[in-house]
């Protein structure tokens, strides 16, 4: 399993709350003395993770360009999920799931923030395409805020085929057009869902578009013409939300 940098206060104490197992060690600004260090400080001891003070400069170098605000952890790998892990984990849904399905996000930001979103709107799981999409790296997980460390992420080689999966499993796949004829709040939620979502610009592809059972917009009232995915994401995550707890 490979190495890599997980940057950041909130992302760093997630990986050390939910898989310390994967923390190999962390390095901390020598000037910071804060709650919130101390809070990483506090869960690294608990979690007997070497911990390095180390100067400004040397967490620059660390975190090659992403932001740390002063704590950096190398931490094995976390695998992503693969297609053959989707079978068994939609074998196991809960009873009204909520998925979201990134189709071509390819900004590593905008990915860590979807997963945020997803995370906090109770989503089960997210699933990619391995092609055409951004990987989660460091940055995706800076972005991600702990989320990457706690959300299935799935990674699929033919993403219509995972679709048609999610289908036979009973999941109803709502894609998010600005073409679509039926906005999102007036539209029917409440059932085993998966919000599925184009990359950048472009949007959702044809043959994704195809295996959709429903096409929803969100209703734009201004001059711009589209959301940033990650905010689309959100906003169709906790509509759902919404619905299913009125």
């Amino acid at each position: 399993m490979d190495d890599q940098h997980v940057c950041g206060v909130h992302a760093v104490l997630a990986a050390l709350k939910s898989r310390p197992d994967l923390v190999e060690e962390i390095w901390v600004s020598e000037a910071r003395g804060d709650k919130r260090m101390a809070a990483v400080l506090d869960a690294a001891r608990a979690a007997q993770i070497k911990i390095h003070k180390s100067p400004r400069a040397a967490l620059d170098r660390l975190a090659d360009g992403v932001k740390h605000q002063g704590v950096v952890a190398r931490v094995r790998e976390t695998p992503v999920q693969k297609e053959q892990d989707l079978e068994s984990f939609l074998a196991n849904l809960p009873p009204l799931p909520l998925l979201l399905v990134l189709d071509g996000v390819q900004d590593p930001h905008n990915l860590g923030a979807c997963l945020r979103s997803a995370d906090a709107a109770g989503a089960h799981g997210v699933i990619v395409p391995r092609e055409h999409s951004a990987p989660l790296s460091a940055v995706a997980r800076r972005a991600a805020s702990g989320a990457a460390e706690t959300i299935p992420v799935f990674q699929v080689v033919n993403l219509a085929r995972a679709l048609r999966e999610l289908k036979q499993a009973g999941v109803w796949l709502a894609g998010a057009s600005q073409e679509a004829d039926t906005d999102i709040f007036h539209a029917d939620l409440r059932r085993p869902l998966a919000i599925v979502l184009g990359g950048e610009g472009k949007g959702l592809r044809r043959l994704t578009q195809e295996e959709c059972d429903m096409l929803i917009r969100i209703p734009m009232a201004g001059t711009v013409e589209s959301l940033n995915v990650s905010v689309a994401a959100g906003i169709c995550l906790f509509e759902a939300v919404r619905q299913r707890s009125g």
